[in-house]
């Protein structure tokens, strides 16, 4: 028998089957007469079923912004982390090197300033190569540019499992492919297709469009791109895999070569160039991309702390899924209210306190700016990733409330318990009835019964301290945590040396005990770990800080006073913008005047700067210099401690301890610290210094002048 030659067209391909299509029908025809003329008249029945299947393809293609990479910045415009589903910065033609241009055009598509989008002389080269038993595609940059534009659409759609791969294409696929290219000539420049083309195209994993792949790859924007790296990257497009230079050097070296050759020949380049590019070592400077708060330059817990906020704003889409996917691939630029001239410092501070840490002692600082609600600096001596630093892991943030999240991510511990850092609530409430701070109360008192009398109207107090009533539910009698203030004192002493017996007494010297409840919602005072839900304080043990309230919570409340009683919503965004550079969304400000009467919060500051002059501060060895007002507070165990302290300019919130839980089997005594043995730990021995160490470097930046004076009559005798 005969052996059977090669048929002239392999039909078992895609490219041979639409050619097969062809030699039977008029669509040929009608191809090229799209790229001449409007419409071709044709009169046979199979032309017109071919041309009734083509004219039946849609031939507008939305060309829609691709993904690219969202940005997140802090308030001076530096990064704070960049996050992408795929790594791409769009840049204009004019910042794509020349060289770039021209290798892509020589090696993909050299008749590419001479066709209407399909190109048929490429057809017949493919077909004759085809015949040989070679492959050749016949794809011109305008159709791989639809290809690529219709697969982003998908992927900006959250449908990569439907992007249709070159090998699977049929001959619908490939017929559509080309209507639309010559739609997208008649409607575009063929530099807004090289444009689009060379910010789209996959270059490798790591890198989606010719900036982005400079960078990676070279370190270089795309406009300073020289002839031998051009060469590298227009080489990459045909197999962004098979060509990798990171993996296979010697194949992304001999593809180059091969560009190089097209440019040659094509009249980009001549002799020499060519010469002494081929001899050119590849000379890779990778930069790989690192996306997610996780690899944040600075501020990663407030970098995870913006994005929730974002994902949780129905502002930025209709479901958070469509919220991450915006910030993923739209582009954004995320303007935030971080101050890095702040966060270095409190970053720094937070991992010198703990040192080397197998206990997993957490440190934290945040530091809100009075009268705004800025959060201008958020820290904690943990890390997201192994790796990282000396600190231990953990995706969890101390600073902030556990509902600070979304989906199934990782948000706040929800709080911690913050001790006598509670007391200046109750303060606040004696002031407000327009009682003194000098007044007597009876400190020596430490039984408060079940049946005891007290004045309220909103709500029952709950709780009691009576060692002849524990039986009933009781707490013991009233403790302090030295032994020798149990005596009639000023409710100014009880706040000063932190006398638990002096704020109950104050408590029960109020008119009404639910004004203790009413200060601690002007300050905007809620449940760590209760999605906003108000704390409860008809609750008597939590005047001394027995729930969890999170740092940002405490240093927003102390800004109130700090403020003059203008208590503001803490906010983290000052502006986000869109691809385009449109504003679309952020917060602003949102600050209540007399939330505390002014007199009342110049008093209450009145009284906790004598914290740091004369009382528990007085353990803090390091002083700030200039007017400041602080509180200390212990838990318990002693494995929660603080101080909240502030200046006119910045209010900051300082925790040291266990973050995670306060049960008694982690107490802090008797524990050693960064070198230090510490028979217990209170608010003052470490966390005290570490808000001062800090606040020293940053107060001169805000305001740090004198506080308004208090009015006499809230002082007293």
């Amino acid at each position: 028998m005969a052996s059977r030659g090669k048929p002239l067209i392999d039909t078992t391909t895609a490219l041979g089957k639409v050619l097969a299509f062809f030699s039977i029908s008029a669509v040929c025809g009608a191809l090229v007469a799209g790229l001449m003329s409007p419409a071709v008249a044709l009169t046979t029945a199979a032309a017109n079923g071919s041309v009734q299947f083509f004219d039946s393809l849609p031939s507008d293609l939305s060309v829609s912004p691709p993904s690219q990479s969202t940005r997140i910045l802090a308030a001076d415009g530096s990064t704070i982390a960049t996050l992408f589903t795929e790594n791409r910065t769009d840049v204009p033609l004019s910042q794509m090197s020349k060289n770039m241009q021209n290798a892509i055009v020589a090696i993909e598509d050299y008749r590419f300033y001479q066709h209407g989008g399909i190109d048929p002389m490429g057809i017949l080269r493919a077909l004759t190569i085809d015949a040989g038993g070679a492959r050749q595609g016949a794809s011109t940059l305008t159709q791989q540019y639809v290809t690529n534009v219709l697969n982003e659409n998908l992927v900006t759609q959250g449908k990569s499992a439907d992007i249709v791969l070159n090998g699977q294409k049929g001959v619908g696929d490939k017929l559509r492919e080309m209507k639309l290219a010559i739609g997208l000539e008649q409607k575009y420049s063929k530099d807004q297709i090289l444009q689009g083309y060379l910010n789209i195209v996959p270059f490798s994993g790591n890198a989606y469009g010719v900036e982005a792949a400079s960078q990676y790859f070279f370190s270089e924007d795309a406009k300073d791109l020289t002839i031998p790296q051009a060469a590298l990257l227009a080489g990459l497009v045909n197999g962004p895999g098979y060509y990798d230079p990171t993996t296979y050097p010697d194949r992304a070296v001999s593809r180059r070569n091969l560009v190089l050759d097209a440019m040659l020949t094509h009249g980009y380049i001549d002799q020499a160039q060519h010469d002494a590019a081929v001899k050119t070592p590849l000379q890779l400077k990778l930069n790989p991309p690192k996306q997610g708060c996780a690899y944040a330059a600075q501020g990663p817990y407030f970098c995870d702390y913006v994005l929730h906020q974002i994902e949780n704003d129905p502002a930025y889409g209709a479901t958070p899924a469509d919220r991450l996917q915006r910030v993923m691939s739209g582009g954004l630029t995320i303007k935030t209210t971080l101050d890095p001239r702040l966060q270095s410092p409190a970053q720094q501070q937070v991992d010198a306190t703990a040192g080397a840490n197998p206990d997993k002692w957490g440190a934290s600082l945040v530091t809100i700016q009075p009268g705004t609600g800025k959060i201008v600096a958020m820290a904690q001596n943990s890390r997201m990733l192994d790796g990282q630093g000396s600190g231990f892991v953990t995706s969890y943030n101390f600073n902030v409330d556990r509902s600070d999240t979304s989906g199934n991510a990782l948000g706040g511990v929800g709080g911690m318990q913050p001790g006598s850092t509670m007391k200046p609530v109750t303060l606040a409430a004696w002031l407000n009835e327009g009682k003194p701070t000098n007044q007597i109360v009876d400190a020596s008192r430490r039984v408060y019964p079940l049946n005891y009398p007290w004045r309220d109207t909103c709500s029952k107090v709950t709780g009691a301290y009576d060692d002849a009533e524990v039986g009933l539910g009781a707490a013991n009698d009233l403790q302090n945590d030295e032994p020798n203030w149990y005596y009639p004192m000023s409710v100014r002493e009880g706040i000063t040396q932190s006398i638990n017996t002096a704020t109950f007494a104050s408590a029960a010297g109020l008119n009404d005990f639910c004004d203790i409840q009413r200060a601690a919602d002007a300050l905007g005072m809620h449940d760590g770990a209760g999605n906003g839900k108000k704390l409860d304080l008809s609750t008597l043990g939590n005047l001394l800080g027995g729930m969890n309230v999170a740092p940002l919570t405490m240093a927003n409340a102390f800004a109130t006073f700090a403020a003059d009683g203008t208590y503001c919503t803490p906010i983290s965004i000052t502006e986000v913008d869109d691809a385009q550079g449109k504003k679309i969304g952020g917060q602003t400000s949102s600050c209540q005047a007399n939330a505390l009467k002014p007199g009342v919060a110049q008093a209450a500051t009145n009284v906790l700067q004598d914290v740091l002059t004369k009382g528990s501060g007085l353990l803090i060895p390091q002083k700030l210099g200039v007017p400041d007002a602080a509180k200390t507070g212990t838990n318990q165990y002693n494995n929660q401690t603080w101080v909240v302290g502030y200046t006119k300019g910045l209010s900051t919130a300082s925790f040291f301890g266990d973050p995670f839980s306060a049960d008694p089997t982690n107490p802090g005594q008797n524990v050693t610290v960064n070198g230090k043995f510490y028979p217990v730990v209170d608010g003052a021995y470490i966390a005290g210094p570490q808000w001062a160490l800090y606040m020293q470097k940053a107060v001169g930046y805000y305001d740090h002048g004198n506080f308004d004076a208090p009015p006499q009559n809230l002082i007293g005798g």
